[in-house]
């Protein structure tokens, strides 16, 4: 990362350094920093910067931000740089904004533990049971008895991890707490989030991440300490080379408390489910306002941010809204941001969010200005068409399921196949896996998302099926749903579907487009709308794994993350299936076995089928919006 920052100081126009200098001299000017350690009812201090405006003229909201990542730099004297960021909309509007390092991390007190379950606070037996929503509550009634002049509303966000909290701050039942902001918010990491689809284990994410973050902490410490030592910067062949899943574990060592949960819990049993905010929000009181924010391409928690908002939407009686804009993890709040690797999108997006939507609705709930009736229930951006779109609902009304059918020859349409369509299949040999991006990598690089998936329509372990030219767009608007006939010669596997775009051999957009600093030619491109996976044993519940009968003609149904994006008239719809995604995710050994204990040697080839014809027909079903 050092060498990257050190890059971006030569590419940063003048102004925008002049512009960042000058906005830390106005921090400075208008607001004070002080650091304290706020008591927990436990008697645990967490460690909490709090900055405040000087103007003392009016009553201020506060904002918080718990975090795991740490609230550097640590000193009343050493100012976050919010220059040239989100926080700044709101410094200039006056608020108190406070950061916290959660229980047991970095300057906190206490013991970590990942994705704390939340306990029902309404009962007497767990009033003095410890979760993350007991700590906000406590952290907001210490800020509203000893920060001067606030107006006694508090608001809360987060993105990704810190997106948890904001969730858990919602939870709290605070009465001072009027609105909350969970954006790409952690929500279930079995199901879709960060480190399982599924079921299937993220593999490149979740090892990158936990060999650093999950390390045991001395404390006080004030930096994160060293992740681990990789012998390659190409993480196809680091990964593929250490082989299973149980020699990652003979990496990681056995210090790792939730990496050895993990391991010790291959299955979505009870222990997962606590973890799963969604059985929860139906303790969010009507008094706290939800603003769920994602990215339609975000490679973390997208899963999160759809899903979170349905649970809301279904079980709590509050004000819960949506916004879906284009983004890869975290870019919204970033000033500008476009591309997305080689596609281009509307300009100034993250701007126009902050501006359009997130500040005018903490103002609103917060200092009672303006008013949000411009903020539908759910906003989304459409790629594709490159614009946003307000609804009353989400899915919109109107959106009907149309079966995209697998047809032979590798065709897509929305006819049945015939009685004698026959089946397609392919050979899934872990030893050489699919790799989940063209080009080589050390990190998981977020541009997978929009990918060109050209790579992968010439290997013979990928079946594609697409449609003729469209003659009319074709706007999707909702969740996928993967709806095969399947026969494996195996007792398991993975079933990885892809959504794409493909665009006219003579497209090219007006003006070149620099993704990853090259021109790059768009005719023909195969871009990646939406990609997900699903660990087959788990095709029926991911409680309860299945071994597939070997041979035998299985149904395997399961849901896609939603998408909203519209096929151009002249493109084509295509559609990619395959079993191994590495190493973006595990290899499955292909045999029903415990995967986190499989040797190298359980790893063998399956042919997979899938059926298309009229007995069995296998398809796509789409949410089209009339």
């Amino acid at each position: 990362m050092k060498y990257l920052f050190h890059l971006l100081l030569f590419i940063i126009p003048a102004q925008c350094l002049a512009d960042a200098k000058s906005d830390s001299v106005w921090v400075r000017q208008h607001y004070t920093k002080r650091e304290i350690y706020i008591p927990m009812r436990d008697g645990i201090r967490l460690y909490t910067a709090v900055y405040e405006p000087k103007d003392r003229a009016e009553k201020h909201p506060i904002l918080i931000n718990r975090t795991p990542y740490s609230i550097a730099p640590y000193g009343e004297d050493a100012f976050k740089a919010f220059w040239n960021n989100y926080w700044m909309n709101y410094l200039h509007e006056g608020y108190v904004i406070v950061l916290q390092d959660v229980r047991g991390r970095m300057m906190s007190e206490g013991v970590f533990e990942d994705v704390r379950p939340y306990n029902d606070h309404k009962s007497d037996n767990n009033r003095q049971q410890i979760d993350e929503a007991s700590d906000t509550y406590d952290t907001i009634e210490w800020l509203l008895k000893n920060v001067k002049d606030n107006n006694g509303k508090v608001g809360a966000f987060g993105i990704s991890y810190p997106g948890f909290y904001a969730t858990m701050a919602a939870l709290s039942q605070h009465p001072a707490l009027k609105a909350a902001s969970p954006q790409a918010p952690v929500t279930d990491w079995f199901a879709g989030d960060d480190f399982h689809h599924n079921g299937a284990f993220m593999l490149l994410d979740a090892f990158g991440f936990y060999s650093s973050f999950g390390k045991p902490r001395p404390y006080p410490v004030k930096t994160w300490p060293k992740g681990f030592d990789y012998y390659s910067k190409d993480n196809y062949k680091f990964y593929l080379e250490t082989g299973a899943l149980k020699n990652f574990a003979a990496l990681m060592g056995d210090s790792i408390k939730f990496w050895n949960d993990l391991y010790a819990h291959p299955n979505y049993d009870e222990w997962w489910q606590v973890r799963n905010t969604r059985s929860h929000v139906q303790h969010i009181p009507k008094r706290t306002a939800t603003l769920v924010v994602g990215g339609t391409f975000d490679a973390e928690d997208c899963y999160g941010a759809w899903n979170l908002y349905q649970a809301i939407e279904h079980k709590a009686k509050n004000d819960n809204r949506l916004i879906m804009g284009p983004w890869a993890h975290n870019n919204w709040a970033l000033n500008s941001y476009e591309y997305l690797g080689n596609i281009r999108f509307g300009s100034n997006l993250s701007k126009y969010y902050q501006e359009h939507f997130e500040v005018p609705y903490f103002n609103y709930y917060l200092k009672g200005k303006g008013n949000i009736d411009f903020i539908k229930e759910a906003n989304i951006y459409f790629s594709g068409v490159d614009r946003w779109r307000g609804f009353n609902q989400w899915p919109p009304k109107g959106m009907n399921e149309k079966a995209l059918y697998l047809q032979p020859g590798g065709a897509l349409s929305f006819s049945k196949p015939a009685p004698d369509g026959g089946n397609s299949r392919y050979t899934s040999d872990p030893a050489n896996p699919v790799p989940y991006t063209e080009d080589v990598h050390f990190g998981r690089v977020k541009e997978y998302m929009t990918d060109d998936q050209r790579f992968a329509s010439r290997r013979p372990d990928v079946l594609v099926f697409k449609t003729d030219v469209l003659k009319q767009d074709l706007t999707l608007a909702g969740p996928v749903i993967a709806d095969f006939f399947a026969s494996i010669t195996t007792t398991d596997a993975d079933f990885v579907v892809k959504l794409i775009d493909v665009f006219p051999d003579d497209f090219s957009y007006p003006d070149s487009i620099k993704g990853n600093g090259k021109n790059y030619p768009m005719g023909g491109y195969q871009m990646l709308v939406r990609g997900e996976v699903m660990r087959g044993r788990y095709r029926n519940s991911l409680e309860h794994p299945e071994a597939f009968t070997p041979k035998e003609i299985t149904k395997v149904r399961f849901t896609i993350p939603d998408v909203a994006h519209v096929f151009k008239a002249g493109h084509k719809v295509m559609l990619q299936v395959q079993s191994t995604w590495f190493p973006l995710v595990d290899r499955n050994p292909q045999q029903f076995v415990n995967i986190y204990k499989a040797d190298d040697k359980d790893f063998v080839k399956s042919t997979i089928r899938l059926y298309h014809d009229a007995e069995h027909p296998s398809a796509i079903v789409l949410p089209v919006l009339d």
